[in-house]
């Protein structure tokens, strides 16, 4: 499964690229830290999957999901976040979001998520 990380923390780029590369058959295919060139690069690398921060350098997810429901509605979008409040989890949802996680409380659970999709 290819993977695409929407994340403008290199540090928790690095940690997400050491989640993923360990389960079998995941692979990163690139990374963006704003909304626009997210987009852009998505659309290019055509991944299986997102894992999407919603605060970006420039934009925020919520502009990137919207981009990709239109244009490429079958990549599976997970959102990664420390804001996890009830109103950005619905809202993520509304817009399709496959999984929606807290950064300092389930950054596992999103490995996991992400794992059973490829099965």
């Amino acid at each position: 499964m290819k993977i695409f990380l929407v994340e403008d923390s290199p540090i928790l780029r690095s940690r997400l690229e050491a989640l993923l590369g360990a389960i079998p058959g995941m692979s990163v295919v690139g990374h963006a830290t704003g909304a626009q060139a997210a987009i852009e690069a998505i659309l290019a690398a055509r991944p299986d999957a997102v894992v999407l921060d919603l605060h970006l350098d420039e934009g925020n997810g919520f502009d990137v999901m919207k981009a990709l429901r239109e244009s490429a509605p079958k990549i599976l979008v997970y959102v990664l976040t420390n804001f996890p409040s009830e109103p950005h989890r619905r809202k993520a949802g509304s817009l399709g979001a496959r999984g929606f996680f807290d950064k300092s409380a389930e950054f596992e659970k999103l490995g996991a998520a992400i794992a059973a999709a490829a099965a």
